[in-house]
């Protein structure tokens, strides 16, 4: 038998190929949830069915703190690494098909750290318009979340988004003003000096402890309250 070596630098480089490779075939991640999505089913007109979009900031939510979830009409649809051009394009398979009452969306920080590409603010609150717009064509209330503050990203430092977000943050509020979507603040209730996520609420500074998530809950179940109620 044949054993074929292969240094590191070459298989560094065909496990990147095929990585691109695969996200090119599915950038949105459209697989993620498409058999969850089927298992759903039609809402009962008496459910208030809420959808959680958003990145690893929704779905580590489910994830450390499930109680959260459980027995209530919550569909978590949060993809780790998104950006809002991936939500966008998911965004009916994995909201409108599911035909909730209310969409609590929580989308930027990613697009802030350049993880698909270089994103201004103005293009980040087209892509939150632009879903939130969708919701309203198709009777769905609209939560818009404050991104979570981040003093920086340890994956990639120096991008300052501890100035980006509160600017992003005022950009979002002043839309969902104008287009009378519900703004939820996450940020003031969690925000430190530095305009950071204490260690006390994400050990990383970026994704929430169990601890940052008590934080957020009944923050989203007034927002939610709200939403049924208009």
């Amino acid at each position: 038998m044949k054993i074929i070596k292969i240094n590191l630098l070459t298989f560094v480089l065909l496990l990147g190929l095929t990585v691109t490779a695969q996200s090119k075939e599915d950038w949105p991640n459209l697989k993620q949830f498409q058999e969850k999505n089927m298992k759903v089913g039609e809402p009962s007109i008496y459910e208030n069915r809420v959808v959680f979009m958003g990145n690893s900031i929704t779905i580590g939510w489910i994830n450390n703190r499930p109680e959260f979830f459980k027995d209530k009409p919550f569909v978590n649809r949060g993809i780790s690494g998104q950006t809002t051009p991936q939500m966008l394009l998911r965004f009916r398979q994995d909201v409108i098909d599911l035909k909730p009452k209310v969409v609590v969306i929580l989308a930027g920080t990613n697009d802030i750290a350049g993880n698909t590409g270089p994103m201004t603010l103005e293009q980040i609150l087209d892509n939150i318009k632009s879903m939130a717009e969708v919701s309203e064509a198709n009777n769905i209330k609209v939560i818009l979340s404050s991104v979570l503050p981040a003093y920086d990203y340890p994956w990639r430092p120096g991008l300052k988004p501890n100035e980006k977000i509160p600017a992003l943050n005022k950009m979002i509020k002043t839309y969902a003003e104008e287009a009378g979507h519900i703004y939820l603040d996450y940020f003031t209730a969690m925000a430190d000096e530095r305009n950071g996520l204490p260690k006390k609420y994400a050990h990383d500074e970026v994704h929430p402890t169990p601890e940052g998530y008590a934080v957020m809950e009944p923050l989203v179940e007034k927002a939610i309250a709200e939403a049924l109620a208009k």
